[in-house]
């Protein structure tokens, strides 16, 4: 079951999608899901990497580009919390060092960590 956590820190409410289950299995499932919150005032989400669907991951699959062109096109920021170091191939990392690098999608390893990343920087 999928439920939404609201954090709300100075003037950034950040959205944290909670749930035992894959979230994001298909581009679809992407857009719906940000879609939704944009529409529900969210201006960031933080969303654990055990909720999105291995195939995310691969670049080759271009669900990734799909999705995160979305959150750019509503402006919505996106934290992903996981290991990132190990067991990655070089495009994958390479991406990740990129958007982690521009800040509108962001890798991280905690919850702390992405809180901190999705509040606005003023």
């Amino acid at each position: 079951m999928l439920k939404i956590e609201t954090h709300q820190v100075n003037d950034t409410k950040i959205a944290e999608v909670v749930s035992e289950t894959v979230v994001i299995n298909t581009i679809q499932d992407g857009l719906d899901l940000v879609g939704n919150l944009y529409f529900q005032g969210f201006d960031s989400i933080l969303i654990y990497e055990n909720n999105i669907a291995p195939a995310f991951f691969d670049l080759k699959t271009g669900i990734a580009g799909e999705i995160l062109q979305k959150f750019s096109n509503y402006r919505v920021r996106l934290a992903i919390v996981g290991n990132f170091s190990e067991n990655r191939s070089k495009s994958i990392k390479d991406f990740i060092y990129e958007s982690n690098k521009l800040g509108q999608i962001n890798f991280v390893e905690t919850k702390s960590e992405a809180i901190g990343r999705l509040v606005k920087r003023g």
